[in-house]
């Protein structure tokens, strides 16, 4: 398995880039969405979904995951990881709470849902690539 370095894992964690999560359908065609990004405690990539979208549905199925954050004023300065998804409900609600202080300054997702389930999805690198994080 691979690991995040400390630029990478600085960029996913500093920054609030929009990123692109790509998942597999049932028929193996893929699924691409903007997605937050966060990195957790032991440094593992992390975005929040929902129970029930294409996301969760998708990773459910099939965990394999994409994820790519470019920074927008530098398109030769990204991070890339491949890898397997974990999901889970434990946390969901404090970090999107947490992900809506860093992309939006406010102290509470905005637009909860009290019908849905929120859930964290933890990315298992296989792959990372990165460039221009010198």
């Amino acid at each position: 398995m691979a690991q995040l370095d400390d630029k990478a894992r600085k960029f996913l964690a500093d920054n609030a880039f929009a990123a692109t999560v790509t998942t597999l359908r049932a028929d193996g065609s893929p699924h691409s969405t903007i997605v937050w990004v966060d990195v957790v405690d032991d440094g593992t990539p992390s975005f929040n979904t929902a129970r029930g979208r294409a996301k969760a549905r998708h990773l459910e199925n099939d965990p394999r995951v994409s994820l790519m954050m470019v920074d927008p004023a530098d398109q030769y300065r990204w991070v890339a990881i491949d890898g397997t998804a974990e999901l889970t409900e434990d946390g969901a609600d404090a970090q999107i709470d947490k992900l809506a202080k860093k992309y939006l300054d406010a102290d509470e997702y905005p637009f909860r849902n009290a019908e849905e389930t929120r859930l964290q999805v933890r990315i298992r690198p296989a792959h990372v690539e990165t460039r221009g994080l010198d």
